[in-house]
């Protein structure tokens, strides 16, 4: 007799699934000729009580087991035209620790987690500020304080070392790069073999617990939430969850990595690959996957119902299991190319809004419409936030120019396209801006991509005067301008180094310790950093949809531009300048949008040798009641320090919150 179908309905959910005193189990493999549920291990020869029941309409099968609890062993055993062998279940949310050639499936309870962030509401996407970072590089430290990364992958609970630090920065999300399972010692992440899984090196087995339980509750504690058991923090799923969970309670927002444009290119005999055993096996076989090779690996074929009911199944889960509150997803471009993948974006889209109407969807899209990704269907793909060019390589643009000295000509006007409103894009606050991430600053086995900003500011000494203040202005417009800001870790520390994933490359490491009293130059340009998100959080005007941008002043090399509430006022107005003297005793006049008092709210030249006793600028600020200017209907003279950023308010911003 096959499987019973007690518990089996349409809706019965894919995987395995604890329901009725055991577990039922479904599983998508259209061609196979029997399919069987093959409990720890595998090794024994299949009963026909454990086959699985086909119907042939959907291509599932299905049935129900009783007596399976959390963390029973599973895999299937496929029979099909091309022969037999294991498989794991796509669908599975966890694998065993192992070795990852012979890796069983382990049912999990989503329900053994005790949830602490029923209060957390994560920002609206209008008012991100987002950190980037790679768990398995990111941080990790010993007992005594010791940097545990040098040949050893970071873990998740080792990141939440850092939660304190991130929440001071101001940042209000995070945006992991993948966290799911990738059959490699360590990788970026985009060559994902078990999307329903949590990468297994990036959590910790039974022996190495106790400590990380002590750290968690004391982080738990500090937020008078109550303290987790070990049971409670045992398995891959509970940390992801608590990972998840601590950063929420400090008011972290947590928006993973998604790859849904492609596969690894190291899919294994056991994994999804060829899944229903076809015979003569090729692309056209394999039902996830079509023809189409992106970044070495299969891309998805995005016409399959099963296979969009898969990848959307997959953010359905982070968002229901794992309580994430948005996603970044990797190449759409990728996506929009292949047959069907229009459509898909606008199924995910449009189901994910529905699902939960708050969720952040960031598109890395870089078509010649960007704004299409940022449309809503039918005309666009219906994501939130879309990657944006302009921003960044003006920044860049200019940071290049002025680095080949005072007498070189800069063309500040390359910074307007980005600060204006995203051609077609509903929402200034639509472009999703960075100057550095993770493919642009990464050293791939020496291919060295684009110089982190501290080393374009000042090639030949990225801790000199000149790459400091640079890379504050550089900084400084992306803090200030319209569209959601994304740091990438060490961004704020003035890395200078390109970065790796692999843990081998020390020299390529965060260095902590610069911070923490190893380089006075790194303290400052952080506390820069902070204070400089802090003042985007308390000032509504630098997260909202109207500016005006002033015209370049390219033989002086400083821009402006305006930005405010409309219909409420509370305006700023934002001077860059990359100017290597100072414009000393208000020597510089600048239109203003109003007249009267206008406080000066920030100035980078305080945090040159903080707090810089030869600080240049307007203290007190200073008052328009000059004539019309720079198409402004008043002006004021004002000080602009060299190579620096001030900002203007008529207010000075909310509590800090």
């Amino acid at each position: 007799m096959p499987a019973s179908q007690d518990h089996i309905d349409a809706a019965t959910p894919m995987g395995a699934t604890l329901t009725g005193g055991g577990a039922t189990f479904r599983v998508w493999a259209p061609g196979a000729l029997h399919l069987y549920v093959s409990f720890n291990g595998g090794g024994q020869a299949p009963s026909p009580s454990d086959e699985l029941v086909k119907d042939p309409a959907t291509g599932h099968w299905t049935g129900f087991f009783p007596g399976v609890s959390d963390g029973a062993r599973y895999r299937y055993r496929v029979e099909g035209p091309g022969g037999q062998g294991l498989k794991r279940d796509p669908w599975a949310r966890e694998l065993e620790f192992g070795d990852f050639h012979d890796t069983d499936c382990v049912v999990r309870d989503p329900g053994t987690y005790p949830w602490h962030d029923g209060g957390f509401v994560a920002p609206a996407p209008a008012d991100l500020v987002v950190y980037q970072l790679h768990v398995g590089v990111f941080s990790a430290r010993g007992a005594g304080g010791e940097d545990r990364r040098p040949g050893r992958v970071a873990k998740l609970l080792d990141a939440l070392d850092r939660v304190e630090y991130l929440a001071d920065l101001g940042v209000n999300a995070i945006q992991p790069l993948p966290l799911v399972e990738f059959r490699t010692p360590w990788s970026l992440g985009y060559n994902g073999t078990d999307i329903f899984s949590p990468e297994m090196d990036y959590c910790v087995g039974p022996g190495e617990l106790p400590a990380y339980l002590d750290r968690v509750n004391l982080l738990l504690a500090s937020k008078g939430a109550p303290a987790l058991t070990r049971a409670q923090l045992e398995g891959q799923v509970n940390q992801m969850k608590a990972f998840v969970d601590v950063c929420h309670l400090y008011g972290l927002a947590v928006l993973p990595d998604v790859v849904y444009n492609h596969a690894g290119g190291n899919l294994d005999d056991q994994s999804l690959d060829y899944f229903d055993r076809p015979a003569n096996p090729d692309d056209a076989n394999s039902i996830y996957f079509s023809r189409g090779r992106e970044a070495g690996g299969k891309v998805f074929q995005f016409l399959e119902p099963n296979v969009r009911e898969f990848l959307i199944g997959n953010a359905r889960m982070f968002l229901d299991e794992y309580h994430v509150d948005g996603f970044r997803f990797d190449q759409v471009t990728v996506i929009d190319r292949h047959e069907g993948g229009w459509w898909f974006c606008q199924d995910l889209t449009e189901t994910l809004r529905f699902h939960k109407q708050a969720a952040v969807l960031i598109a890395e899209y870089w078509g010649d419409q960007p704004w299409l990704a940022v449309t809503p269907p039918p005309r666009g793909m219906g994501f939130h936030l879309g990657y944006a060019r302009l921003l960044r390589d003006g920044v860049r643009g200019v940071l290049g120019q002025a680095a080949r000295g005072e007498h070189a000509g800069v063309d500040m006007g390359q910074l307007r396209p980005g600060l204006e409103r995203p051609e077609n894009a509903a929402f200034a606050w639509q472009a999703y801006n960075c100057l550095e991430n993770h493919d642009l600053v990464l050293d791939a086995d020496g291919d060295h991509r684009w110089p982190r900003i501290a080393q374009l500011a000042h090639w030949d000494d990225p801790r000199s005067w000149f790459a400091r203040s640079r890379s504050r202005v550089a900084t400084g417009l992306l803090l200030t301008a319209p569209g959601v800001p994304m740091l990438f870790m060490g961004q704020e520390l003035l890395a200078d180094r390109w970065w790796s994933d692999d843990p081998n490359r020390t020299e390529l490491l965060i260095r902590w310790q610069e911070l923490e009293g190893g380089d006075r130059h790194v303290s400052d340009f952080h506390r820069f950093c902070r204070d400089l998100i802090w003042l985007r959080r308390r000032h509504p005007a630098l997260r909202s949809d109207a500016v005006t941008v002033y015209p370049a002043d390219n033989a002086n090399r400083v821009l402006a531009f305006h930005r405010w509430l409309p219909g409420v006022g509370r305006d700023v107005v934002v001077v860059a300048s990359l100017r290597e003297s100072t414009f000393y005793d208000h020597g510089y006049r600048l239109g203003f949008p109003l007249p009267g008092h206008w406080h000066e709210v920030f100035n980078s030249d305080l945090y040159d040798h903080f707090a810089n006793p030869w600080v240049q600028g307007n203290p007190g600020g200073v008052g328009a009641d000059g004539g019309p200017m720079h198409g402004m209907p008043q002006s004021a003279g004002i000080t602009i320090p060299a190579n620096g950023v001030l900002v203007f308010a008529r207010d000075h911003g909310d509590e800090r919150s």
